[in-house]
């Protein structure tokens, strides 16, 4: 078990840049724990409740929040609400592995004042036009949606100084990009 530092680290960067590329070749170097995250949306085609986020009405959401049960939660460019429970967290802490806790801008500057001791890695790209293209990629990606999401990596990209690393993801060095990762990880629990 780690002590003072933290066995849990965000790993958080707006869409296209890479963040779950980098969270699968985390888990060749580290026992992973995912702290899975609650949300309104909508599953898409292969997901499921738990993998990647536990789905629940809106209702439902509002009813848990207002009983204080999320350490962090917000609401996103999409209108659907996202959070992670103060429970889901206390089993991470608990698991005796390292957790990787994936959540927005909005999540990491809420998650910083319950839990300073977290680092948060902010994984970015070269350049907006980058992202633009990977989203562009993506097989359900609407002009409507790679609008929202352009404009919310614009209001994201304010808030880079929040984070505690920064790993930039360029176009074909994506073992260098989870190599930072395992560093700065390692570095933070050498003394666990």
């Amino acid at each position: 078990m780690v002590n003072k530092n933290s066995n849990i680290f965000i790993i958080s960067g707006p869409s296209g840049a890479g963040e779950d590329s980098i969270i699968k070749g985390l888990r060749k170097h580290f026992p992973i724990e995912s702290v899975v995250t609650t949300t309104t949306r909508n599953m898409r085609p292969g997901e499921s409740n738990g993998n990647p986020y536990w789905f629940v009405l809106r209702e439902e959401f509002e009813k848990r929040r207002d009983n204080g049960e999320f350490v962090e939660w917000a609401e996103q460019y999409n209108s659907n609400l996202y959070g992670v429970t103060k429970k889901e967290i206390e089993r991470i802490k608990n698991s005796g592995k390292v957790g990787i806790w994936k959540i927005d801008y909005k999540g990491v500057i809420t998650a910083k004042k319950v839990y300073p001791e977290i680092p948060a890695i902010f994984i970015t790209v070269p350049s907006l036009d980058i992202l633009e293209k990977r989203i562009r990629n993506r097989d359900y990606a609407s002009e409507e949606y790679i609008k929202e999401r352009m404009e919310y990596t614009r209001e994201w990209m304010k808030h880079k100084d929040i984070y505690d690393y920064t790993i930039i993801n360029e176009e074909g060095k994506l073992d260098k990009a989870i190599k930072e990762a395992v560093e700065i990880i390692k570095s933070n629990i050498k003394n666990g």
